[in-house]
C-alpha cells in the first residue's frame, strides 16, 4: 500500500497510471480506507494530466462498487459534479459514469449536476458530427456521452430554472429531429447509436412528464418503428409506448396506433414481442375499445406461450370487470377465460365473479343460466365446477321454473362431476346440495340418499367425512324455518380493493401499479368461503 501511495505522489503520469489501475484491480478494504483521500484529490486536482484524470475517475467509481464503506463522504463528490464541464470528453464520459453511482446512494448529494448535464447534453445534442471528430461513431458525436447524461438526468428531479428547463427542451428536441433526419450511413452501428440516444432521449421526456408536445412527438415516433424489420426495435417502441400510455398527455397519441398493435399480437413471431403488444393493450384499454381488445385478448391466448398465460387471463380479468359497462358480458368474458384456459385461471378469479354476482342482483338470473350451460359441456374444467357450484347454489333457483334445468337436472349435473374434483371442490359440491335441501325440497331424498352412502360416511379425507355426516344431520333434525335461517343467501360482500391487482403485481415481480390499474373498481376482494353456506 506505501508503495503505491507513493507512486499516486509522484509526479510521472505513467506511475500514477499504472498505480491507480493496481488499486482498481486488485482493491480491498483496507487499500480502500487507506487511499481514499488521494484518489479523490487526483480527481478534481487542476494539474493533473486528463489521462490521469481521467485514470483517477475510473479508479474511484470501481472502489464505489466494490467496497463503497471504505468511501468517505465529503466534499469531493460535490467537486467531482464539476468535470461534467471539464473540456476534455474523456474526462466527462467517466465522470458521469462515477456521478451516476452517486446519484444511485445520495441524489440530493449530487443535484447541482442537473444544470450542468443539461448544458453538455445541449452542446452535443446542437453540434455536428464534424465538430467533435475524435468523439464520434459512425457520424453519431459523442453517443455514449449522450446516452450516460439522459440516464443520470433520468435519476433526478426535473429542473425547476425556466432557462435551464427550456434548455434541456431544446436539447430534446433536436435529438427527436436528428432521429428523424435521413441515415448518413447504411452501417447497422450507425442506426444502432442513433436509435440508442432517441430511445434514452424518450425515457426522458418520460421521466419528465409534464411536457405535452414532446410527449406527442415521442409517441408518434414510436409509433414508427412498430413496423420495423428489426425485432428489437419493435420490442423497444411497444416497451417505451407502454409507459407514455400511462401519461395523460400522450395517452390519446398511443391509442391511435391500437390497429397496428392488434396486427402485431397476431402476425408476430416473437413471443416478447408479442408480451409487450399485450401489455400496451392493457395500457390504452378504455371504455371505447374495451370489448374489442378484450376479445382479442381472448383470442390470442388460446395460442399464448405458457409462460404468460396466467398474467394474461389476469389482465383480461381486470379489464373486463373495470370497463362492464354490461355485467353480463363480464360473465361471459370470465367464463369463456375458464373455459379456455382454466389451468391458469388463478383462485382470485372465480372468487371475483362470484363476488360481483353476488352483489348484482341484475345479472345473477343470468349468470346461474350460463354457467348451467357451461357444466354441460363433456370436458369441464375443475374451476368451472367451483363456479357452477357456487352459483347454482346460490341462484340455482331463479332457472329452476325450465324443465332443462329442473332441480333435479341441476344436482345430476353437478353430481356427475363429483367424482373427478380434488378435495376442496368435492367439499364446495357438498355445501352446494345442502343448499338444493333448502332450495328445493322436492329433491332433499334423492340428496340424502347420496349424503349417507358409505362412500361419503366412511371418507378417508375427514373433511368431507365430516360435511356429510353433519350435512345429513342438519337436513333431517332441523325444521324448515330453521334451514331456511341456515342457508339462506349470502349477504353482499364489502366494498374493498380489487385483489387481483395485487395479483398481478405481484406476478409482475414487484413493479409498480400504474395509477390506471389502481383505479380499478372496488366490489370485495373477500375469499368466498370453501362452502357456500351462510
Amino acid at each position: 500500500i506505501q508503495s503505491i501511495k507513493h507512486d499516486i505522489a509522484s509526479r510521472n503520469a505513467i506511475y500514477i497510471n499504472l498505480a491507480l489501475t493496481c488499486v482498481a484491480n486488485i482493491a480491498n478494504q483496507e487499500m480502500g480506507e487507506a487511499l481514499a483521500q488521494d484518489i479523490p484529490r487526483l480527481c478534481v486536482a487542476a494539474d493533473v494530466l486528463d489521462g490521469v484524470k481521467q485514470n483517477a475517475v475510473l479508479c474511484m467509481l470501481k472502489l464505489l462498487r466494490t467496497v463503497p464503506q471504505a468511501v468517505p463522504k465529503g466534499e469531493w463528490a460535490s467537486r467531482i459534479v464539476q468535470l461534467i464541464s471539464d473540456k476534455h470528453l474523456g474526462v466527462v464520459t467517466s465522470a458521469c459514469s462515477l456521478i451516476h453511482v452517486l446519484s444511485l446512494r445520495n441524489a440530493e448529494e449530487v443535484q447541482s449536476c442537473v444544470p450542468l448535464a443539461i448544458n453538455r447534453l445541449s452542446r452535443i445534442a446542437s453540434t455536428s458530427f464534424t465538430d467533435l471528430q475524435d468523439y464520434t461513431y459512425y457520424f453519431v458525436p459523442a453517443p455514449w456521452l449522450s446516452i450516460k447524461l439522459l440516464k443520470l438526468l433520468q435519476l433526478h428531479h426535473p429542473p425547476t430554472d425556466a432557462v435551464i428547463r427550456g434548455r434541456l427542451v431544446e436539447a430534446l428536441e433536436a435529438i427527436l429531429n436528428r432521429a428523424q433526419e435521413p441515415p448518413k450511413s447504411k452501417k447497422v452501428q450507425h442506426s444502432n447509436a442513433k436509435n440508442a440516444i432517441l430511445f434514452e432521449a424518450i425515457n426522458l421526456i418520460i421521466h419528465l412528464d409534464d411536457e405535452p408536445n414532446l410527449l406527442v412527438r415521442a409517441s408518434n415516433q414510436l409509433g414508427q418503428y412498430l413496423q420495423h424489420r428489426e425485432t428489437n426495435l419493435r420490442y423497444l417502441a411497444l416497451e417505451g409506448m407502454c409507459k407514455l400510455a400511462r401519461s395523460e398527455f400522450s395517452r390519446e397519441a398511443v391509442s391511435k396506433h391500437q390497429e397496428t398493435v392488434l396486427n402485431a399480437l397476431k402476425t408476430e413471431r416473437d413471443v416478447s414481442v408479442r408480451q409487450r403488444a399485450v401489455d400496451l393493450l392493457y395500457a390504452i384499454c378504455d371504455k371505447g375499445n374495451s370489448e374489442t381488445i378484450v376479445q382479442e385478448m381472448l383470442t390470442y391466448l388460446e395460442t399464448a406461450d405458457y409462460s404468460i398465460r396466467e398474467e394474461l387471463v389476469l389482465k383480461i380479468a381486470i379489464l373486463a370487470e373495470k370497463y362492464a359497462a354490461d355485467y353480463t358480458w363480464y360473465v361471459d368474458t370470465i367464463l369463456n377465460l375458464i373455459r379456455m384456459a382454466g389451468d391458469f385461471v388463478s383462485e382470485e378469479v372465480w372468487y371475483r365473479v362470484v363476488q360481483i354476482v353476488i352483489n348484482r342482483d341484475d345479472v345473477q338470473g343470468y349468470a346461474a343460466k350460463t354457467v348451467f350451460e357451461a357444466l354441460q359441456a363433456p370436458a369441464c374444467h375443475e374451476n368451472m365446477v367451483k363456479v357452477g357450484g357456487y352459483i347454482l347454489g346460490e341462484f340455482g333457483n331463479l332457472i329452476a321454473g325450465d324443465q332443462r334445468s329442473s332441480p333435479l337436472v341441476q344436482f345430476k349435473l353437478l353430481h356427475n362431476k363429483y367424482p373427478f374434483c380434488s378435495q376442496p371442490t368435492k367439499a364446495l359440491l357438498l355445501s352446494t346440495y345442502m343448499k338444493f335441501i333448502n332450495l328445493f325440497p322436492e329433491i332433499s331424498p334423492t340428496i340424502r340418499e347420496i349424503l349417507q352412502h358409505d362412500s361419503q360416511m366412511r371418507n378417508s379425507d375427514a373433511e368431507l367425512q365430516q360435511r356429510s355426516l353433519e350435512y345429513l344431520r342438519l337436513s333431517t333434525v332441523a325444521s324448515r324455518d330453521v334451514l331456511a335461517t341456515v342457508l339462506e343467501e349470502m349477504p353482499p360482500f364489502p366494498e374493498r380493493e380489487s385483489s387481483l391487482l395485487a395479483k398481478l403485481k405481484k406476478k409482475k415481480g414487484g413493479a409498480p401499479v400504474s395509477e390506471k390499474e389502481v383505479e380499478a373498481p372496488a366490489v370485495a376482494n373477500e375469499t368466498p368461503a370453501a362452502a357456500p353456506v351462510a
